[in-house]
């Protein structure tokens, strides 16, 4: 039996409660929030030494202590200590010490040392993947500058229904990642309040500065109320839901890409070591890491809901079934979303765009009915709806006779104006006009549009848009690194390493 460490409870967990429960949280704590513990004990030894309830000595000798603690130095505390991290990280602490410090762990409880523990492991997660998002954002950028010029089709109702170019669809792309990135951000502010301090659920007794642990743990404020602090875990369900918007954004575009690498369309290439094979029909070259990556974006909404219903009706306090069972694949959705974000990234990097085809199915059809519909009520006062049926009449009779959008047939155009009583003399003018596909994007004015300069506009607002939250998110994490240097020094451990 392990030390008693309750006077209330005098046996050691069930072996079967220690292998299915216990044990697994342990190590999957070890792992993720270990660093945070460390920190956190830090920040609590610099408050008992500002209280002057211990010595400048013992706060160095229990934070060099804290240093050494280690995944391996607390699994070989993991028994004696009900297989909890937080025992475990004070019994490798206490029992290295030559001399006992009583104060140490006095008026504390681990229900806000685990809350806080929790959010900042997910504040650093949420800086990594914003690195990881903006890598993304710039392999999109790259491609859709490099194809502004690239004719293709755009497509509505699943039918090709304009010309656009492949740099405008990925300008698009990069648009909404950014968006992405703005909105974890604003996320990250929202839970950037620290909980430490509230002790068990309604505060605590010694007069703990709730403001400097904070600052000394890199959040931007304290968590206002104690029950807040530890009753609620809405950080994860409101990070795992901005990491399913994520995902649900990526499968839309996921989609496309898959469409448009199919020997249907062959719009698209990557180079053999992104692709697969047959192992029975030699003639397929296969893209299955687009069918992983948008696999892998399912699981993202599975891991909000995962949260969503762990927390659903639970009593607002601490419950292990809201702090841990509910987030228990909060970790998961974090390194799903890098997989998928430096997955994806990999494959706009070595995507080959196949001009060629994307040409030809752009020649092949009448995408230049809107267009005539326009002209012929700009320049001949065709009221629009009949112009549309004028048009409509057109493009029905090409596709009849089996005539290709490029060859026009003027006399059918005058012919179909005639019916409705005008007369159209420039028809073989405005046909060459509406059904040249060079002359589709030049032709948009509007701001956004598919146009090559509207294009390179929206991408240099990217850019700056990128630049700034990019460095936004630099600072923040600035923030935390010179905490914990902060924190160092206020225990003496600075002196250490001089």
């Amino acid at each position: 039996m392990s030390e008693r460490l309750s006077g209330r409870v005098t046996e050691d967990p069930n072996a079967l409660v220690r292998e299915l429960v216990l044990d697994p949280q342990f190590r999957y704590e070890a792992r993720t929030l270990l660093p945070w513990y460390i920190a956190i004990e830090k920040s609590l030894v610099a408050e008992y030494l500002r209280m002057e309830l211990i010595e400048t000595g013992q706060a160095r000798t229990l934070g060099r202590l804290l240093d050494g603690v280690t995944p391996e130095v607390i699994e070989e505390k993991r028994r004696q200590s009900l297989s909890d991290i937080a025992l475990a990280v004070e019994r490798s602490v206490t029992e290295r010490l030559t001399e006992p410090v009583p104060v140490w762990h006095a008026d504390r409880s681990r229900n806000d040392l685990q809350a806080c523990a929790q959010v900042m492991f997910a504040k650093q997660r949420l800086h990594e993947t914003a690195a990881d998002l903006h890598r993304l954002v710039d392999a999109a950028q790259r491609l859709a500058h490099r194809s502004t010029d690239v004719l293709m089709p755009g497509y509505t109702h699943f039918q090709s229904a304009q010309i656009i170019s492949a740099g405008y669809y990925f300008a698009a792309l990069g648009d909404r990642l950014l968006r992405r990135s703005r909105r974890l951000l604003q996320t990250h502010d929202l839970i950037d309040a620290c909980p430490l301090g509230a002790g068990a659920m309604s505060g605590q007794e010694l007069p703990w500065e709730r403001d400097r642990m904070a600052g000394l743990l890199g959040f931007d404020r304290v968590e206002p109320l104690a029950l807040n602090a530890v009753a609620s875990r809405e950080w994860a369900a409101e990070v795992t839901a901005e990491l399913g918007l994520l995902g649900g954004t990526l499968s839309r575009f996921l989609t496309d890409l898959l469409m448009w690498a199919g020997s249907e369309h062959g719009f698209l290439d990557l180079p053999d070591a992104l692709s697969g094979i047959s192992a029975s029909m030699p003639q397929k070259k296969n893209f299955p890491i687009l069918e992983r990556i948008r696999g892998k974006t399912a699981h993202l909404a599975a891991f909000h809901m995962d949260v969503t219903l762990g927390q659903r009706n639970t009593p607002y306090s601490n419950l292990v079934e809201v702090s841990k069972e509910a987030g228990s694949h909060v970790a998961a959705a974090f390194d799903t979303t890098r997989d998928v974000l430096r997955l994806l990234t990999a494959v706009l990097e070595s995507l080959v765009l196949r001009e060629d085809r994307l040409l030809a199915a752009c020649e092949q059809e009448y995408f230049g009915g809107f267009t005539l519909a326009n002209q012929l009520t700009l320049r001949h006062g065709v009221p629009w709806r009949t112009a549309q049926v004028v048009a409509g009449g057109y493009v029905l009779a090409g596709v009849r006779a089996g005539r290709a959008p490029k060859d026009p047939a003027p006399d059918v155009l005058r012919e179909l104006a005639a019916e409705h009583g005008h007369t159209v003399e420039d028809a073989e003018e405005l046909l060459a006009d509406a059904f040249d596909v060079r002359r589709a994007l030049p032709r948009m004015r509007s701001a956004g549009s598919a146009a090559p300069d509207q294009v390179r506009a929206a991408l240099a607002g990217q850019d700056e848009d990128g630049k700034s939250l990019a460095a936004a998110w630099e600072r923040r994490a600035e923030v935390v690194r010179q905490a914990l240097d902060d924190t160092d020094r206020a225990l003496g451990l600075d002196a250490d390493s001089e």
